[in-house]
């Protein structure tokens, strides 16, 4: 089982308090303002998400936008959840391979075939325990997972040393490949602009976005490189935006933009933060 890196930190160590906090983030003025309600005969499919993932005090309420629509669409089977590699452990791309995840909410299964399936058919993906034993990127989405869910859904983390668009798109294909036939919700782990001033940040974050409501992770690479865009999640975005197309996807939506100066109020080194949906 893998035990939480950063609860008592990124989030609280309490189930209890854990679950108060995500619905304060849920009613946050920065959040959707309301609890989600789970929709009986959800007929709206989201198949990808961008969600971000810095301490829940900052990003939490960004956050809750994507699982608030979530919540009313149809539950999926499996999520993956894709990250960046902050930590620099472990293989270029890595899925976890222990069985079971715990949260102060409970426990979350692997989804083994889907693991399984992506190891063998991509020349990029290890198991790798390493990679994933102190990361946060993908340890955050996964309370927000619990509470709008419950159970019944299965994970499959990955995360990311290795960014490039031809190491993305491959891994987004074989997720592809894997997820076919199965109700499943790809999440992109990212935030954007790191430690700029608020308009700076909120400029160069426009472009980004931009390439992604046009589903372009080509065009995402080449504007992050040539603006110096320190988005720390590019890969799994653009993984997550080419499993999502080669799965059927035709439109991106912009839940929420905003920046830890929203929350704190110093605006001179912001942090970007955004929600996006991606659906059929």
């Amino acid at each position: 089982m893998r035990k939480p890196a950063v609860a008592g930190s990124f989030y609280p160590a309490s189930g209890a308090k854990l679950r108060q906090f995500i619905e304060d983030c849920f009613r946050h003025n920065l959040g959707p303002g309301s609890l989600p309600r789970a929709s009986v005969a959800a007929e709206r499919k989201i198949m990808g998400l961008v969600s971000p993932h810095a301490g829940y005090v900052y990003s939490g309420p960004v956050a809750a936008h994507g699982f608030f629509r979530v919540a009313e669409s149809q539950k999926p089977q499996t999520v993956v959840i894709i990250g960046p590699n902050h930590r620099g452990l472990g293989a270029d791309v890595a899925v976890g391979g222990t069985d079971q995840w715990d949260t102060p909410l409970g426990t979350v299964e692997l989804d083994g075939g889907v693991v399984e399936a992506i190891t063998s058919s991509s020349k990029w993906v290890q198991r790798d325990d390493m990679a994933h034993s102190m990361e946060h990127s993908i340890e955050v989405q996964v309370p927000f997972l619990q509470y709008v869910f419950g159970s019944g859904f299965r994970i499959v983390p990955v995360v990311m040393m290795r960014q490039d668009l031809m190491v993305s798109e491959e891994l987004g294909r074989a997720l592809a490949a894997a997820l076919k036939g199965k109700e499943a919700l790809v999440i992109a782990s990212s935030d954007f602009s790191h430690y700029e001033p608020q308009q700076t940040a909120a400029s160069r974050d426009r472009l980004a976005l931009g390439a992604i409501l046009d589903l372009d992770p080509a065009r995402l690479e080449t504007v992050v490189k040539t603006n110096q865009i320190s988005m720390c999640g590019p890969g799994p975005v653009m993984a997550m935006l080419t499993a999502c197309q080669e799965l059927g996807a035709k439109k991106g939506r912009l839940l929420k933009y905003a920046t830890s100066g929203d929350i704190t109020g110093d605006y001179s080194q912001v942090v970007g933060y955004a929600s996006v949906e991606i659906t059929d």
